[in-house]
């Protein structure tokens, strides 16, 4: 029963890993491949509870000005100046820069702190678990600091 037991967290842990890194490729993505896309910078012209919208004003002179959205961080008001790259065909940015990097990568800091207690006191692997809680932690303050 022990093992299977050990399986069942291992395996509730590992899913809460792999969510949490498949939910921040989808930003981080944009951030760390960057070449070749689209740059600029946004002004901020107003927030709502998820996004954040305003002027786009494209590095490469031949592109168009255009409003872009970029997911509301509590960094971002109105009239500030903040430096994205835009998703390929759409009209929404990625913060980027190391705030937009450690931005992009919080929900698996987040999963890291989640998964850090079933790793620790489910599997009985403690400095597994405090090394895995560390790196969440040290995601979710870098980006805080960052930001």
């Amino acid at each position: 029963m022990t093992h299977v037991r050990n399986a069942a967290m291992a395996l509730v842990a590992l899913l809460l890993v792999v969510a949490g890194a498949w939910t921040s490729w989808n930003s981080a993505q944009h951030v760390l491949l960057a070449k070749g896309r689209e740059h600029g910078t946004l002004t901020v012209t107003g927030c709502t509870e998820e996004t954040c919208s305003g002027a786009f004003a494209p590095e490469d002179p031949s592109s168009t000005r255009r409003t872009l959205t970029i997911a509301r961080s509590v960094a971002a008001e109105k009239g500030e100046t903040i430096p994205v790259v835009v998703k390929p065909g759409t009209d929404e940015g990625v913060r980027t820069g190391w705030g937009g990097g450690l931005h992009a990568w919080l929900p698996l800091g987040g999963a890291f702190l989640l998964a850090a207690p079933l790793i620790g006191g489910g599997l009985r692997l403690p400095r597994t678990a405090w090394s895995l809680a560390g790196a969440g932690g040290a995601v979710l303050v870098a980006a805080f600091v960052a930001l």
